[in-house]
């Protein structure tokens, strides 16, 4: 399994806004993240200085959103949608997309989902409950 660590994130994520921005060949992962990366162009300064990024602290207590925990929820939604798993979050997406009328806003709306689903499972100990993950998902919007 890949577990890749805060400041390995931090840094595939700048340097995928460096190549794109440099108009170099991306790979398939990377050309996924920048399509992210596109759509919150609130997060360009954090991106463009790698050194700053890997000092920069996102905690709580700072009130300020992480944009590379934000970027890496809509990765891993995108490859859970992809992949249709756990099974079933194909489907409940389109729905959702639909329902919004915005991909977007419903990868928004999914992140309240994945973050319920993993405080859940921290919580209680137990492994993430994927079937109350797609119906909190069907539940939105």
């Amino acid at each position: 399994m890949f577990s890749p660590s805060q400041h390995d994130v931090r840094r595939f994520f700048c340097e995928t806004h460096r190549k794109s921005n440099a108009n170099e060949i991306l790979t398939p992962l990377e050309a996924i993240a920048r399509d992210w990366i596109v759509q919150h162009p609130e997060y360009a300064e954090a991106l463009r200085d790698q050194d700053a990024a890997l000092a920069a602290d996102y905690s709580v207590k700072r009130g300020q959103s992480n944009p590379f925990l934000h970027l890496s929820m809509h990765l891993s939604i995108a490859e859970q949608i992809s992949i249709d798993q756990p099974p079933g979050i194909r489907a409940a997406f389109l729905s959702l997309a639909q329902r919004l009328n915005s991909e977007h806003e419903a990868h928004h709306q999914i992140m309240e989902c994945l973050g319920q689903m993993i405080w859940n499972s921290q919580r209680s100990g137990l492994p993430p409950d994927g079937e109350a993950y797609i119906e909190c998902i069907k539940r939105r919007g």
